[in-house]
């Protein structure tokens, strides 16, 4: 073999070893990525004025056993499509949102899981949380959702307050709000979460408070607490009720975190305060992880090989209903350009950020692509100073959407 030929195999073997180094580092293995479901339920008694989620009010009020049977029937065959995208995982966790899923019995939620586990296996101890309303009307005894194997509840109480339920559309009580947390406590729920909004119309600074009073005292775990906003599709778009000014709404946050932190609640995430662990399946979701969806509505968010992607299940429960299956609709990769955002996105939210090395290992891209981008923000004291961590500082929360345009 000639001197040059010998040069040229060198060459490509050393151009080879190069594009298999290149490509270890940032290849996406799906089996280093918890792996959560997502079910949901569209139905609600009655759609409140602020909701922009996917609702829709029940049939004649109520929701009749053979309407659920041919629901949670529908999930089972929408499940069966999405085991592949599994590739060896188990799930690591389940939440049931809504809507108001506690209008599905028990009962039903038991046959669900048993058909799930046999398809996919649930990691040992798998949270798996249950959105509920407070209203007696609108879900079974809680110790009989704890028996079928839910065991985190998350209830939607939105404020005590009964005239600011009235303007929020809800058809519980503040008595109802009180007696659905301590029901919950004492069916056996170890873990709790009560989801309060602040900034409601007309609301004071005394009644935001008192709220967050209520949920604590009464035995709340987890508060998800975050400010009402006028959301476009809805009926408050249309009417514009009064809302406090911002001085008020600034008191708020402020002295209501002050009350939270002297409370024993930790707050790491945006809107989100625990006394317990945190919420296993929406950490997953801000640490940019994958989950499986369920549901008419459902978004899913799924790693493969060859890149991260994203999917939704058909809107309208009748449409959902029509053809099982339900499809895969808008089932798209996610660009490398849009992948620095997205990441951040979530991950930002979170107010210890996360691990640095999560950047690579679930958006398949290197670290160092975006290096100029973070040491700005790390000069500019919106991001901390550890190059192990990707987090924001308490500056870079305060101008959070600042420095996620930076990722544009």
């Amino acid at each position: 073999m000639s001197c040059s030929n010998q040069k040229l195999e060198v060459m490509l073997k050393l151009i080879i070893l190069l594009v298999a180094l290149s490509f270890s580092l940032t290849a996406l293995i799906p089996q280093n990525i918890p792996l959560s479901l997502y079910i949901h339920m569209p139905w609600c008694v009655r759609k409140c004025p602020y909701c922009d989620f996917n609702s829709h009010a029940v049939p004649d009020g109520k929701l009749s056993l053979d309407l659920e049977q041919e629901y949670l029937q529908a999930l089972v065959e929408d499940f069966k499509t999405q085991i592949e995208f599994a590739q060896g995982r188990e799930i690591h966790s389940v939440f049931i949102g809504g809507g108001t899923p506690s209008l599905i019995s028990a009962q039903g939620y038991q046959w669900l899981f048993s058909q799930l586990k046999a398809l996919l296996p649930f990691e040992q101890d798998c949270e798996i949380t249950l959105e509920a309303n407070p209203g007696t009307v609108e879900h079974d005894p809680f110790a009989s959702y704890l028996a079928a194997g839910i065991n985190r509840l998350s209830i939607g109480v939105q404020s005590f307050n009964t005239e600011h339920l009235k303007k929020l559309g809800r058809i519980h009580s503040n008595d109802d709000a009180v007696s659905a947390i301590r029901n919950a406590r004492e069916a056996g729920f170890q873990r709790v979460n009560v989801d309060l909004m602040h900034g409601l119309p007309e609301q004071t600074l005394e009644q935001a408070l008192y709220d967050l009073k209520l949920a604590v005292e009464n035995g709340a775990t987890h508060i998800s607490w975050y400010q009402l906003t006028i959301e476009p599709n809805t009926v408050f778009f249309r009417t514009q009720p009064i809302l406090p000014v911002d001085d008020v709404l600034e008191a708020i946050q402020e002295q209501g975190e002050q009350y939270l932190k002297a409370s024993g609640f930790i707050n790491y995430e945006v809107s989100a305060w625990r006394k317990e662990q945190p919420s296993a399946h929406n950490l997953n979701y801000w640490q940019f992880g994958d989950y499986l969806a369920i549901g008419a509505g459902a978004h899913g968010k799924v790693t493969q090989t060859d890149g991260v992607y994203r999917y939704q299940k058909t809107r309208l429960p009748k449409d959902y209903l029509a053809k099982v299956p339900a499809e895969h609709l808008q089932f798209k990769r996610i660009e490398d350009v849009e992948m620095p955002f997205e990441f951040m996105m979530n991950a930002l939210r979170l107010n210890d950020g996360v691990d640095a090395k999560f950047y690579t290992q679930r958006t398949g891209l290197d670290l160092q692509d975006i290096s100029e981008t973070l040491n700005q923000l790390r000069d500019k004291k919106l991001l901390v100073a550890d190059v192990n961590r990707i987090a924001c500082t308490e500056q870079g929360h305060i101008f959070l959407n600042s420095v996620l345009e930076s990722f544009l």
